[in-house]
């Protein structure tokens, strides 16, 4: 099962929220990060729909959802102006963070960067404990997400080790998918971190 200890995210800015967020302020919660691209197809057609149907159905329960717009391709056109349109547009609802972009010669946002992150949408699960416990590269399917969400849901108020059963394993695509980066309807694969040139970040 994983268990990690989680990194601060980076972030440039934020929408829908008063302060910047922090997974250190979020603690007692379980915290499900979106990380999308509005020109993701993938994005738009599962992970923005599912992450408002979480933000909905939890919203009684510790559950706090947040939207980090990492991106990695197209620059110029995903700009954090045509983000808040975006936001409008979609009415999302719940604090979306603008991940802090690289520094050159890297091409990887820095929270995607420190994740590990495949590319968008991924989706990670933090316990009330703020460790990582899930990271989905892709769709992921929304029974599985409820039935983790609902098992540190109950680990948050019943205490660790509460729940019935570990989480399922991680799942960040395989090797074969990483040496080609691409978008498709499930989601758009980055430049695998490997090939980040080193030094950087």
């Amino acid at each position: 099962m994983l268990q990690t200890p989680a990194k601060e995210w980076i972030t440039q800015l934020w929408f829908n929220s008063d302060t910047d967020l922090s997974l250190a302020a979020l603690r007692g919660q379980v915290v499900v990060l979106y990380a999308f691209q509005m020109l993701c197809p993938g994005c738009v057609s599962h992970g923005i729909p599912q992450a408002k149907r979480v933000h909905e159905l939890f919203r009684d329960d510790p559950v706090s959802v947040i939207g980090m717009h990492s991106v990695f391709e197209h620059l110029e056109a995903m700009t954090p102006v045509a983000l808040e349109a975006f936001i409008h547009e979609y009415r999302i609802s719940f604090p979306v963070a603008v991940d802090q972009p690289p520094e050159p010669p890297a091409r990887m946002p820095r929270t995607m960067r420190a994740y590990d992150m495949q590319g968008t949408p991924s989706t990670l699960l933090f316990d009330a404990a703020g460790m990582l416990r899930r990271h989905v590269f892709g769709v992921y399917d929304d029974l599985a997400l409820g039935r983790d969400i609902g098992q540190l849901v109950k680990e948050a108020i019943d205490g660790p080790g509460s729940a019935v059963g570990p989480l399922a394993e991680q799942n960040k695509g395989s090797e074969a998918e990483q040496k080609e980066p691409s978008c498709d309807d499930s989601g758009c694969l980055a430049p695998h971190i490997a090939d980040e040139p080193s030094g950087v970040d």
